[in-house]
């Protein structure tokens, strides 16, 4: 099944007849029947979905060998695409497609055509798989005609354009108080982590009603030593008004990395004596410090473009103890065109002679690299340099959002538990405006806007590259990842939604939808690394990955796991979840062992569960048993059932 699968289905990539595997269930499904003579033909719907049309005796034109042609019956609810095969009945293959996934739907075969399935329709996915259907044009009078079926499927795939609330709004599934995906972020509460405010910052609601930037947060952190007035001369001399707020304070140095948009210098090369004495503020917050850098995500050249267009960068001349760093990081047409290529290498046939060669021309790997190495040098200059960092792209929503988010995961362990990722999330992605409705196209019917680009995506494929890194450092595991990746698509929840807090605030987001952590907290065993071990081999806090190209690996769990061949042969949440029982069984069994030898021994201020510290000349009986050890623990669990 789909891993973001809310219905007890199959997907396109399952075999006829394999049986479907449990999958992560929400509340309140209900099932009705397409046809009254058969359970067999029943479709799962969730709470607030209904059926909008079935169409029977379509063919489904699968890419893969063991799949082949297939009739069946295809269900266009207002949230999903469902085809189930009419052949083997007691395991039919099932399609089982939120409509927010279909990127675009198309006509294949005229009336001329004459080829055997050559004419139907074809749909491309967001999540790089494309579906056919042919129809017997032949046959009008027992099936609907393709173009009512085309219609009804753009109708419901993008909601947006056709003036139809997006099914978040319809889905009426409800959590406990208590596991609200809303109450997960606060901002302040956040702020106080961090130690904020204190001497030298500041927490300012200047932007509570997002009157000096309609992008960016209510609550900001900035330098104690700008007053408000000052905040709002620096807003005009950034574009879109993103002035350098702050991200994260290291708790020891109190170095920082803020963030913020292009200086707005243009062909009259303007400056800005506010922003120049407020980036001075930054620095001079950090005492073990007396000079900044500013990491421009974008290529030189690129930054020099946008001067022609009113941006620009920062002179070194101008900005006092200030080093400017140009990371080369390629700008959203760039990437998207990257991932048309990775689409084509791995859907629908993959090619295992050039695969290699494949995947170097794609530049995919190149430009996670790219990324990657930047966030480590961020959380270097932070982490051994003491030195505050502010990081900027063009408008500091999509490459500045990858940066900041890495590198305070790298240097964080908090953002690196299940709680602290989705927190991460909400604060450097959500909060300070991340473009996901135009990178995305949540509902709209625009696959080839210049606004489409994989920017999330990339940053969630750069966590699974470090997660593989270090698969002790991660509470989460891969399928979490996927999960959030099928949701960003799927407009099942409201998380996503919309460009900034702004639009979501406007839109009662909050009020009228769920947030994809309420499930993801609801059934949060399912998203447990097994492997979780922060503190093994005696490793820092502080995560720096090796961010060479060498070490950059194609995700062919996300990207490929539509082809059968490409499936792992042993199911990695199946054993993730044995071991994770086991670790339970363990720990349980430990705990008992540990409550009963406090109980036996007398109390003493220098009792240990631990053998004491051997000497040079401890000895021992033979037996394990000396003087002055204890029977080592793990001979005592032999009675635990692994």
């Amino acid at each position: 099944m789909s891993p973001s699968s809310p219905s007890p289905s199959i997907d396109s990539s399952s075999s006829d007849n394999i049986p479907p595997d449990r999958p992560p269930v929400l509340l309140n499904q209900k099932k009705i029947s397409t046809t009254s003579n058969s359970a067999l033909d029943e479709v799962p719907l969730l709470a607030g979905e209904r059926i909008e049309a079935v169409y029977k005796d379509l063919t489904y034109l699968s890419a893969y060998a063991n799949q082949g042609a297939m009739k069946g019956t295809l269900t266009v609810t207002n949230y999903k695409l469902y085809f189930r095969s009419n052949a083997n009945k007691d395991y039919p293959l099932v399609i089982d497609i939120p409509l927010g996934f279909v990127s675009r739907v198309e006509k294949v075969g005229g009336l001329r055509t004459s080829a055997e399935n050559a004419y139907g329709l074809e749909i491309f996915c967001k999540d790089i798989r494309s579906l056919r259907f042919a129809l017997n044009k032949m046959d009008a009078a027992n099936h609907h005609p393709r173009k009512d079926i085309f219609e009804t499927i753009r109708l419901f795939s993008f909601p947006h354009t056709y003036n139809k609330p997006m099914f978040a709004f319809e889905f009426q599934d409800k959590y406990h108080d208590h596991l609200s995906g809303w109450r997960v972020y606060d901002a302040q509460a956040e702020f106080k982590r961090q130690g904020l405010p204190n001497e030298s910052w500041r927490v300012t609601r200047i932007n509570e009603k997002f009157e000096l930037c309609d992008t960016y947060p209510r609550y900001l952190a900035v330098p104690a030593a700008a007053d408000d007035n000052d905040l709002r001369e620096v807003a005009k001399f950034r574009s879109k008004n993103r002035l350098p707020v702050l991200s994260w304070m290291h708790p020891d140095s109190l170095a920082t990395i803020s963030r913020s948009a292009q200086p707005l210098v243009g062909m009259a090369n303007n400056r800005s004596e506010a922003d120049e004495k407020y980036m001075q503020s930054i620095m001079d917050a950090n005492a073990q410090s007396h000079r900044i850098f500013i990491m421009d995500a974008r290529p030189k050249v690129n930054a020099m473009a946008n001067i022609v267009s009113g941006g620009g960068y920062e002179s070194e001349n101008f900005y006092e103890n200030v080093e400017l760093i140009f990371l080369d990081i390629h700008n959203i047409h760039v990437m998207r065109e990257s991932l048309r290529k990775v689409r084509d290498m791995c859907f629908p046939v993959i090619d295992d002679i050039r695969w290699l060669s494949n995947i170097d021309n794609t530049q995919w790997l190149h430009h996670l690299h790219c990324i990657l190495h930047s966030a480590v040098k961020i959380a270097d200059t932070v982490e051994n340099s003491k030195t505050s960092v502010v990081v900027h792209c063009s408008d500091g929503w999509d490459r500045t959002a990858q940066l900041t988010s890495l590198a305070t995961l790298f240097l964080d362990p908090y953002y690196r538990t299940l709680t602290g990722f989705q927190i991460l999330i909400e604060k450097e992605w959500l909060s300070f405006g991340h473009k996901f409705a135009h990178r995305i196209g949540h509902g709209e019917d625009k696959h080839n806007d210049n606004d489409r680009s994989p920017v999330f995506l990339q940053f969630i494929d750069c966590v699974w590259q470090v997660l593989s890194q270090f698969p002790h450092a991660f509470e989460f595991n891969e399928h979490f990842l996927t999960l959030i990746l099928d949701h960003l698509y799927s407009c099942l929840f409201g998380t996503f939604l919309y460009n900034c807090e702004k639009e979501r605030q406007q839109n009662e987001v909050k009020k009228h939808t769920q947030s994809i952590w309420s499930f993801v907290n609801q059934n949060r065993k399912m998203f447990l690394n097994a492997m979780y071990n922060p503190d093994a081999d005696g490793k820092k806090h502080v995560i720096i990955p090796e961010s060479s190209a060498r070490h950059m690996r194609p995700w062919t769990g996300y990207y490929c796991r539509w082809n059968p061949r490409m499936r792992p042969q042993d199911c990695t949440k199946e054993r993730n979840t044995q071991v994770l029982a086991i670790n339970g069984e363990l720990k349980t069994k430990f705990d008992a062992l540990k409550k009963d030898l406090v109980g036996k021994r007398k109390p003493n201020k220098h009792d240990t569960l631990d053998p004491p510290e051997r000497g040079p000349h401890h000895e021992n009986n033979g037996s394990g048993h000396g003087p002055d050890s204890h029977a080592p623990l793990h001979t005592r669990f032999e009675s635990v059932n692994i």
